[in-house]
């Protein structure tokens, strides 16, 4: 179905001022651009520097009450009946979104303009059967709210184990876009051999660290790529989070925590071995997420950082010297060697933890892009009928082909 979703007549911004403006609420939740069919919009998605809500409050009754009219409840979220290409979820087709007349020629649909000039912002993601409809939505939002949605190119990682179609299940949500979806079958089966099992069985498959592989995957002629996980909706231009300077020689930019605990990621075998705490020495290292990073492609060739990856994974085999998948080796790699971006293009953590995913609040100051990291993932805890407050903002991307509520003419 082309033109407007199902949701598009309801104003979401409005929906958003007017819960900010209850009084006695501290409200950190952003606004959604306007959606416009013929032209792309940009809109800078900032939050007051409030502290966060404290549940149960207005926001949160506010928020579950729009879930309850947005979402259809009972079994309409469910996978389809198999007719899918992907033999599990159908998505309906996205409004086509215009480049602005700043912008240049538009690309064209399909994988022919991957080295094309005209190519201002290139963006990477993993696609399998179990985040197919988060990948969806955080490709909706990326094209909604930049200036020239036909200047993105998308790069896709899978695997043939993932689910056939998956070309032709993103060719009929977006018609029109520009993208390839690159093969991760021949590092699988050694990414496969390398990775040690870790807190969450979700963190242990081996498309979670196709990320770590990109330069190898993606041609020479893209040189900066913007990584995004597919749980995670950006609310403003991808291209101002593309264009963060980084300085010469580095391969990596991502938002810094310095204030976590960064001790906590690696276990007490790692600290109390002289040979191996060594590696941060000289380094002011601090915790960044690898869901959101931009990464200089030659750069990270150059410095042959897929390589020093490996080494500490193979040291993991043999010693257990961190839990959380594929972030302690990159951490290990980067930390404290990376350029850094504002806070709010990675508004992470509201999965909640690894182990329960209970509901969290934003963080205080503005938000560019809203992050589910953690085990709650918003499509599961939406079907469920126990979604979270902040689900309510993940659900206007969501293209699920959902099934039509059937009518008793009798």
């Amino acid at each position: 179905m082309t033109g407007r979703r199902f949701w598009s007549n309801f104003d979401v911004d409005a929906f958003l001022t007017e819960i900010r403006s209850q009084p006695s609420v501290a409200s950190p939740v952003p606004p959604r651009a306007h959606y416009k069919s013929d032209a792309a919009v940009k809109t800078a998605a900032s939050a007051p520097n409030e502290k966060p809500m404290s549940p149960p409050s207005l926001l949160a009754a506010n928020l579950l009450l729009f879930l309850a009219i947005l979402v259809p409840s009972s079994g309409a979220g469910a996978p389809s009946d198999g007719n899918s290409p992907t033999g599990m979820w159908r998505f309906r087709e996205a409004p086509q979104f215009y480049n602005s007349p700043s912008c240049p020629p538009p690309l064209p649909a399909g994988p022919g303009a991957i080295c094309s000039p005209n190519a201002l912002v290139h963006v990477a993601m993993t696609l399998d059967v179990a985040y197919l409809r988060g990948s969806v939505a955080a490709v909706l939002s990326v094209l909604q709210h930049t200036a020239c949605p036909q200047s993105v190119f998308f790069h896709f990682v899978a695997t043939s184990a993932g689910g056939g179609g998956l070309d032709a299940t993103i060719s009929g949500a977006f018609p029109s876009l520009a993208f390839q979806i690159h093969s991760f079958d021949a590092e699988e089966p050694r990414v496969a051999a390398l990775i040690s099992t870790s807190i969450r069985a979700a963190l242990d498959r081996p498309l979670n660290y196709a990320r770590s592989y990109l330069s190898r995957l993606l041609p020479k002629c893209v040189r900066r790529v913007v990584y995004l996980d597919s749980d995670l909706v950006l609310v403003d231009d991808v291209m101002d989070l593309a264009s963060t300077p980084i300085p010469d020689g580095v391969a990596l930019a991502a938002p810094e925590y310095c204030n976590a605990n960064f001790t906590s990621y690696f276990t007490p075998a790692f600290w109390t071995n002289p040979a191996l705490s060594v590696a941060f020495e000289g380094r002011r290292a601090c915790y960044f997420n690898t869901g959101v990073m931009v990464m200089e492609l030659g750069r990270w060739r150059d410095g042959g950082y897929t390589e020093q990856i490996e080494e500490w994974m193979e040291l993991q085999k043999r010693m257990r010297i961190y839990e959380l998948g594929s972030l302690p080796p990159f951490l290990l790699v980067f930390a404290g060697r990376i350029a850094a971006v504002e806070h709010r293009w990675n508004q992470h953590g509201l999965g909640g933890d690894n182990y329960r995913g209970l509901c969290r609040d934003l963080h205080p100051g503005p938000v560019s892009l809203l992050h589910w990291s953690g085990k709650g993932k918003p499509w599961a805890r939406l079907d469920a009928g126990r979604p979270c407050p902040l689900d309510a903002l993940w659900a206007p991307y969501d293209l699920l082909l959902r099934n039509p509520i059937a009518i008793d003419e009798s």
